[in-house]
């Protein structure tokens, strides 16, 4: 029986705690389906941070050798173990060749980055020329909406979440503004029903229906950053081009998370940075989708050096030859040093293959809301105990591995005794855990062990 296929995660676990005569939440129904993973050897091409290291840690508490229950691949994903390789070959050669290395290496400095972009595309399904790796998020985000955003009297709103991003809110604020128009007029944002938490996929079509005479861009996030929730690209990208506005998406929390088709979906645009499911260190080297059928008729606002033909750029001539496509978008060249632990990771996404990282998200995330619900759902019998509500869709096709998890006490309080026994994960204002067992480098003992901690947590929170 292969357990990462078939079922729905309850199903799965209840039927491998049947074989093996135990509770569900037994330790050993998590050893069981570790044993059968078959994408477990991948944590090796990650380092794991040990608790000891981790500065606010309680070793009174839990073992500092042992390696932290790391939760945090959402906000910042582990180091690639190839990456340290890969910098100090980068570095070597810097001292060694000099001016050389610019066109010398396994990585010629001066196209590095053009070197992995087939990796990068085959992670967000897009096709090589149809991706460049480039500066970081928001910059290219505002690159992207200086030719994406159009707008006219008519028609000149752009659809975001009502809470998007910061950074994706600032942008497009300050994209409406850079076109003489209002943001209170021109920024359409989408809330969720009253006592609601996520967006139903039937409000944003009916919105985008409605008001799509006046949109000019619908720009959503592909998984939102708080809620976790997976938005139907496909779906919304039809309808939001059937109405005439171009449709793009911020994939940063998407991208290494959840299997994407930006090609086949008819995305126009999306951007995404690489350094939380994509693993490339912080700040690291960010990526911009334009689909091929904007080659030509979509070119850039502003344009750079390294948006010129390769085959004649150092012909220095100021007379742009303007690559096609997103490749026109490039302004200057990246950093090699950012190059490295990217091509680190994307080598390791290459092995594995997203069909089956997400085979595996599928049931490791599941196998994380049934032991929440199993310990601490909510109680109607016991209306004033303390409790933990998953507010991410629970249909696994609108989420990826990421859960946000609600507490009806201080959730301040909660993250503090987690990251005191070895936990590692993010917290969000008001109310609100996030927790991403990543299947890259997660187990299900890594699942297990978090759930294990959260009730001792609770317990000396005075919550249990």
């Amino acid at each position: 029986m292969d357990p990462f296929v078939g079922s729905t995660a309850r199903e799965t676990v209840e039927r491998v705690a049947a074989q093996l005569g135990r509770s569900a939440a037994s330790a050993d129904v998590a050893s069981y389906l570790d044993q059968r993973d078959t994408l477990r050897h991948l944590r090796r091409r990650f380092l794991v941070p040990r608790v000891a290291d981790l500065p606010q840690a309680d070793l009174s508490l839990v073992d500092g050798s042992q390696e932290c229950i790391y939760l945090a691949g959402n906000s910042l994903g582990l180091q690639p173990e190839r990456a340290r390789t890969y910098l100090m070959e980068e570095l070597d050669k810097w001292a060694k060749t000099g001016v050389h290395g610019h066109l010398g290496g396994s990585r010629p400095w001066a196209w590095a980055e053009n070197n992995i972009e087939g990796l990068m595309a085959d992670v967000v399904g897009a096709k090589a020329e149809e991706v460049a790796l480039m500066n970081g998020l928001t910059v290219n985000l505002h690159l992207l909406l200086l030719s994406f955003y159009k707008p006219t009297a008519a028609r000149h709103k752009i659809l975001l979440e009502d809470k998007a991003f910061p950074s994706d809110h600032y942008a497009v604020e300050s994209q409406i503004r850079l076109r003489g128009f209002d943001p209170e007029g021109s920024m359409l944002r989408l809330a969720p029903r009253p006592g609601e938490l996520t967006l139903r996929t039937q409000d944003i079509l009916e919105e985008i229906e409605r008001e799509g005479d006046s949109i000019a861009v619908v720009m959503l996030s592909g998984v939102q950053y708080y809620t976790g929730q997976l938005f139907d690209m496909a779906a919304i990208a039809e309808a939001g081009q059937k109405k005439g506005c171009f449709v793009g998406f911020d994939c940063a929390h998407a991208v290494g998370n959840v299997e994407l088709k930006l090609h086949d979906w008819g995305v126009d645009f999306a951007c995404w940075c690489s350094y939380k499911y994509v693993n490339a260190g912080a700040g690291g080297l960010a990526g911009a989708f334009v689909h091929e059928k904007h080659g030509r008729d979509i070119k850039p606002a502003l344009l750079g050096w390294w948006g010129h033909d390769l085959k004649t750029r150092f012909l220095m001539d100021n007379e742009m030859q303007l690559q096609p496509g997103v490749s026109g978008f490039r302004l200057s060249n990246q950093p090699v040093l950012l190059v490295c632990p990217l091509q680190a990771s994307l080598e390791v996404f290459k092995e594995a293959g997203m069909p089956a990282l997400r085979r595996k998200s599928l049931l490791l995330t599941g196998y994380l809301e049934y032991l929440i619900q199993h310990h601490y759902r909510e109680d109607p019998a016991r209306p004033h105990a303390p409790h933990v509500r998953v507010i991410t869709p629970s249909d696994p096709r609108q989420r990826g591995c990421q859960l946000s998890l609600c507490f009806s006490v201080n959730v301040c309080r909660i993250h503090q005794e987690l990251e005191k026994r070895g936990v590692a994960c993010d917290m969000r204002e008001p109310s609100v855990l996030r927790v991403a067992p990543v299947p890259l480098y997660n187990s299900f003992g890594d699942v297990h062990g978090f759930v294990q901690a959260l009730g001792s947590a609770l317990r000396a929170c005075g919550a249990l």
